[in-house]
């Protein structure tokens, strides 16, 4: 049994990593966010927004790191897996802030499919920046657009989830999965 691979995105403080936690809870398997270590260990080396100072390499290591989850899910012995984020974000987050990168991204977009994706829309209520999280509620917006015309462009049907409690979306996303039984 090979597991349906459900993505769960949005730009920052969009409630992500609430809804993973709470399908974490619930005992479905899943797949965490990779960004902030990347920038944490940037920040080790010195570099204290790695994204800033050389978003070619955060997002060759953010490719990577999601090529690995993706290859991992394959040999997870569950129905479903909820991965906090897909390799399409790293392409969308490129062309949001008009990186420059090699169609490797797109290749690996292209030939790593994904079951299903979840999108949540920016919430101004529930913004915040931090020292991960440096971006404000106007790039949140613009991330978010990104990040549909992304998913859209690579086929995907992308089910918005609505700004409502964590219980009610991870039912929405729940009563939402396509096939997964």
């Amino acid at each position: 049994m090979i597991p349906k691979k459900i993505v769960i995105t949005g730009g920052p403080s969009t409630g992500k990593t609430s809804v993973i936690n709470k399908l974490e809870e619930l005992g479905y398997y899943c797949m965490h966010e990779i960004s902030r270590s990347i920038t944490l260990a940037a920040r080790k080396q010195g570099i204290d927004q790695l994204f800033i100072t050389d978003p070619l390499v955060f997002s060759e290591r953010i490719l990577e790191g999601r090529h690995r989850q993706f290859d991992e899910a394959a040999s997870v012995k569950e129905k479903i897996i909820f991965m906090d984020r897909g390799l399409p974000d790293v392409v969308a987050y490129m062309d949001c802030f008009q990186k420059t990168y090699g169609d490797h991204f797109n290749q690996t977009c292209r030939n790593n499919i994904y079951d299903q994706i979840f999108l949540l829309p920016p919430w101004l209520e529930i913004h915040t920046s931090d020292n991960e999280r440096y971006e404000n509620y106007e790039e949140a917006i613009r991330i978010h657009d990104c990040l549909q015309a992304t998913y859209k462009r690579f086929g995907y049907s992308v089910y918005e989830v609505p700004k409502l409690s964590v219980e009610s979306r991870v039912r929405f996303i729940l009563q939402n999965l396509i096939d997964a039984s």
